[in-house]
């Protein structure tokens, strides 16, 4: 009897080993933390020196070249290109976009202005110096902000993402997407490289961003809130909009879409 309950116990035992039903084992391999966010720094910022701008210009690029603003505006049936006396604003060179163009952003590379616009995915080709017009080219979605990083384009369509093009082939290279304190951080607007990073307005705000290239992550936060005094607000003040560097003088200049300065300023 006394063998017959071991074989008993034996053939549980067993039955019990073989179950499908038993809890899977447990996997103690320990696993990594999960990566933080990168915290963006919050600045504000100093202004250097105010300076006139065309109260009638629509801003939607802004850069420094040889001396004077290169500058885009939009607006169907009013956008241009233009070159602009720095101390004036006064505009020396201009020429305008056939009415059905909304222009956009703007950038210099290689002797050449690159020149977006809103809604039609139609960019256009400038000589820097006369700004006759040299050729067109194509892209993707909406045209909102435009840089270079000394090699490709990286144009802003209104979302998160930059995306980085190739001038000679017009072929996407790659995108970016952007992030702030660990969130997708949407309405990239005018663009500006500025000593290995790309600072860009956020539409519809008075802050600035400060985005790594290569992570898409942001930086620093500049808070700009108030720069343009509410004195010089009028019905047709729009948002701020338009950032250019001079990378002999270090100067970084904002303005806006219809604003009346121009202000040369320090983050801080």
């Amino acid at each position: 009897m006394a063998r017959l309950t071991s074989c008993l116990a034996l053939m549980i035992v067993l039955a019990v080993g073989c179950s499908t039903e038993r809890p899977a084992p447990v996997d103690e391999t320990p696993r990594p933390a999960a990566t933080p966010p990168v915290m963006a720094v919050r600045e504000s910022y100093r202004v250097l020196e105010t300076l006139p701008h065309d109260v009638g210009a629509f801003t939607q690029g802004l850069v420094v070249h040889n001396g004077l603003f290169i500058e885009s505006t939009g607006q169907n049936g009013q956008s241009t290109i233009r070159h602009v006396a720095i101390a004036t604003g006064k505009v020396r060179r201009m020429e305008r976009l056939e009415e059905r163009y909304f222009g956009e952003g703007m950038t210099v590379l290689g002797g050449k202005a690159y020149m977006l616009t809103w809604l039609t995915q139609t960019g256009f080709v400038f000589d820097v110096n006369t700004l006759k017009q040299l050729s067109v080219f194509t892209y993707q979605g909406e045209g909102w902000g435009l840089t270079n990083d000394g090699t490709n384009l990286i144009m802003s369509n209104g979302t998160n993402m930059l995306v980085v093009i190739d001038p000679t082939t017009n072929r996407v290279v790659r995108t970016v997407n952007v992030t702030l304190d660990g969130r997708p951080l949407p309405y990239l607007n005018e663009l500006e490289w500025i000593e290995g990073q790309i600072w860009a307005n956020i539409w519809r705000t008075n802050d600035i961003v400060r985005i790594d290239p290569t992570t898409g992550h942001v930086i620093g936060v500049i808070d700009c809130t108030g720069i343009l005094p509410q004195s010089a607000m009028t019905d047709a003040t729009d948002v701020m909009n338009g950032i250019a560097y001079d990378s002999t003088s270090k100067a970084i200049y904002v303005t806006g879409k219809n604003w009346p300065h121009v202000y040369r300023i320090e983050a801080r």
